[in-house]
């Protein structure tokens, strides 16, 4: 879980950027949301090439970093250099790192999860309250999410259309996300789900979704990742595993928190809707019947 804390200056940064964020100048914001967009970039990029990429003066970063608090820009990009060699592992090389370890990893895996949930649910209480709130008052709720973040997304769509049949997924299926997300309008809510290597699909959506004037609920790995710079709530999930691949175990639990509160917020509205879904389900031969149906 990537959460701002004393020993990490990057996510301590990102924390004051976004608090100072309103305050800047309009240049000041475009440099410093490049800063916050493109880390790597920033790491390994010359001044004066950042400076052409978020179209501002390379005199505004330098005095951007001074109003951050730093001395100058050589400073200000070493928060970034040190960011990149701390970096996380690929997963080749996590996977590798697994060999001869045989008889330790599931004790160490559950262990893992069991932090990772445990992280999550003290974190998010105020959170998951704010998404329920802005989803609740939205006419419509749009859900993403890409690759590794795909299973959150399609818990959160699959659970909540069962109450609310006109939440739509917005899965981008056969080069169509752009047609998905012209179907956006002012007012609706989009829940967005990514976590590090971050998709740029799900930066699209995030985009896509504040220019059409939706609402954004993001769920991802910071408080300070690219789609929570962009949200109205952001709920963060602990990704931390043992092995090569990020845990989507406390993003399951956290969409499925939200639901039960969506559904504990409809009251009896819900329960008509579940049990009609349970019903058309059932007619339509979703499910085998065992011997503990009720015919």
């Amino acid at each position: 879980m990537q959460a701002a804390t004393p020993h990490d200056p990057h996510a301590a940064l990102m924390a004051l950027i976004k608090a100072r964020f309103t305050e800047l100048s309009p240049q000041f914001q475009a440099g410093a949301r490049y800063l916050a967009d493109h880390p790597d970039e920033v790491a390994v990029s010359s001044m004066r090439s950042i400076a052409t990429r978020a179209q501002v003066q390379s005199a505004a970063l330098v005095r951007l970093a001074q109003q951050l608090g730093f001395a100058g820009w050589p400073e200000l990009k070493a928060i970034f250099v040190e960011r990149l060699r701390a970096g996380p592992a690929g997963y080749a090389e996590k996977a590798g790192a697994l060999a001869g370890k045989e008889g330790k990893l599931v004790t160490e895996m559950f262990m893992v999860q069991q932090r990772n949930l445990a992280a999550t649910e003290s974190a998010n209480h105020a959170a998951l309250d704010a998404a329920a709130s802005l989803l609740q008052a939205a006419p419509r709720v749009h859900v993403a999410g890409f690759r590794a973040a795909h299973p959150i997304a399609y818990t959160l769509h699959y659970l909540y259309r069962l109450l609310r049949p006109s939440v739509q997924l917005l899965s981008g299926q056969s080069g169509t996300l752009e047609m998905d997300l012209r179907a956006l309008q002012a007012g609706e809510a989009v829940v967005v789900v990514s976590f590090a290597p971050y998709s740029s699909e799900a930066l699209l959506v995030a985009q896509a979704a504040r220019q059409a004037g939706c609402q954004v609920v993001a769920i991802s790995d910071s408080a300070i990742s690219p789609l929570a710079l962009q949200a109205d709530a952001s709920i963060v999930i602990a990704v931390d595993s043992p092995s090569f691949f990020p845990s989507i175990v406390a993003g399951i639990a956290a969409v499925e928190s939200l639901v039960e509160l969506l559904v504990a917020r409809a009251g009896t509205d819900a329960v008509q809707a579940i049990g009609a879904a349970e019903k058309q389900l059932r007619a339509l031969g979703a499910y085998v019947k065992t011997s503990n149906d009720v015919n």
